[in-house]
């Protein structure tokens, strides 16, 4: 039920007020945004103009009924790096932009059939211990990059850096209230900045260096790299399509209960799931990470009962004006990495421990030997890295064989029940 509204979604505020709540939303997404590319070393001012323009591209074929901010996925963040590994910056890129035509290739049949078949498909057995495979795995790299120093050995300054970093995260988010509640990544990295110039280990010289007006690294297909489709790359990034598509459901079955209307019905799943493909595909055009509908952006109107869609808009101009100013990027490209891993502890953590949640809010009972089967296969395979491999294109391992393994043993093994997520008995239809 809707209570206490500021601005409802189609309110449009006056042009300062806009100004102000628009800068505010940004804000509070900046920090999730920047960390993937910074951690998938990709220029964090590209992925803050692909996620501004995917913003905009999503609340256009939304008809703007959505009041919803996408921004870097960090579910992509193994897949992308091993991608990158696999064939280059633009093997990534290709992968990206096949996993935005699987959430269209969906979209399409949802809005010929419906939305229930894809949680049978994916039922929360599967996807919570996949998101936990996300989580842990990442583990490694979190550590590593808050305890080592750049030329990646241990180093008790740099951890320090990292420690206080997480410190201060942990504080804001058990204590402080109302908005800087959650903006807990924005806050830790600030400061554990400000730690690390007390330390010296920050170098500002790319910053005092660094114009005003500076075009992005871009990375255009058929200019930086010649898009070439492989086997390996597609069991890398779409497996993790596909178990994204039911948290993208989540979000708006969420969503749907903050700003009190039926989302899934109108515009309908087919459209949202639509315009979040289309905002990844246009991330994959320009060198950006894959993109998603984020949860903070659900925390802040749950908080402050701002739904309008202006100011979600407005925070997606701000995201494109701040990509190409080159103060701001070399700023960003600044945080000592060991900032950045100490934040990155916590977040993954908090990925794999709501992957844990999922499970419990839907009772999944571990004493059914069926679910405690898929999940301890999942987490095993998926954290080990198990690998399928035959001759040298064909490559499947870690999250992505995981999530298919999960998928096929939920289908085969005896005992399965009717999974009951939604509300509404309503079948999605799109106008």
């Amino acid at each position: 039920m809707k209570r206490n509204i500021i601005l409802d979604v189609h309110d449009k505020p006056d042009f300062i007020t806009w100004l102000a709540l628009s800068f505010q939303h940004l804000f509070a997404m900046f920090g999730a945004t920047i960390l993937v590319p910074f951690l998938v070393k990709i220029d964090p001012s590209v992925a803050l103009i692909s996620s501004g323009l995917g913003t905009l591209a999503f609340i256009l074929i939304t008809k703007g009924k959505v009041p919803a901010y996408v921004g870097s996925s960090f579910a992509f963040i193994t897949p992308l790096i091993a991608a990158k590994a696999a064939g280059g910056v633009g093997a990534a890129m290709i992968g990206s932009f096949l996993a935005g035509l699987v959430y269209g290739v969906v979209a399409l049949i949802i809005k010929q059939t419906g939305y229930k078949w894809i949680m049978k498909l994916l039922p929360t057995v599967v996807v919570g211990p996949v998101i936990m495979v996300i989580g842990l795995g990442l583990a490694s790299t979190a550590v590593s990059m808050a305890m080592n120093d750049p030329k990646g050995h241990y180093s008790l300054l740099h951890f320090s850096a990292g420690l206080v970093t997480l410190l201060i995260t942990i504080i804001t988010m058990a204590f402080f209230k109302g908005f800087f509640n959650l903006i807990p990544v924005l806050i830790g990295i600030f400061g554990g900045y400000v730690y690390s110039l007390i330390i010296g280990i920050v170098d500002f010289q790319k910053v005092a260096e660094a114009k005003w007006f500076q075009l992005p690294n871009f990375i255009i297909p058929f200019v930086d790299y010649t898009p070439h489709i492989t086997s390996e790359i597609i069991l890398l990034m779409v497996p993790v399509a596909v178990v994204t598509l039911s948290e993208h459901i989540g979000h708006q079955m969420l969503l749907s209960q903050v700003i009190g209307k039926d989302l899934i019905k109108d515009p309908g799943l087919a459209r949202s799931i639509l315009g979040d493909g289309a905002a990844t595909m246009i991330a994959s055009f320009i060198g950006g990470p894959p993109n998603t509908t984020y949860g903070e952006n659900i925390g802040v109107l749950a908080i402050t009962r701002i739904y309008s869609v202006y100011v979600i808009a407005g925070a997606a101009l701000f995201a494109i004006l701040f990509g190409f100013i080159g103060k701001i990027s070399a700023l960003i490209s600044s945080i000592p990495t060991p900032v950045m891993g100490g934040v990155s502890i916590l977040l993954f953590g908090i990925i794999a421990s709501s992957g844990l949640r999922m499970m419990i809010e839907h009772k999944v009972d571990l004493n059914e030997k069926r679910n405690l089967i898929i999940t301890s296969v999942i987490l095993v395979i998926g954290i080990g890295e198990a690998m399928i491999k035959f001759g040298e294109s064909f490559e499947l391992h870690g999250m992505a064989l995981a999530a298919i393994i999960g998928v096929i043993l939920n289908f085969v093994l005896p005992g399965k029940k009717e999974e009951h997520i939604f509300d509404t008995n309503e079948e999605d239809s799109v106008a």
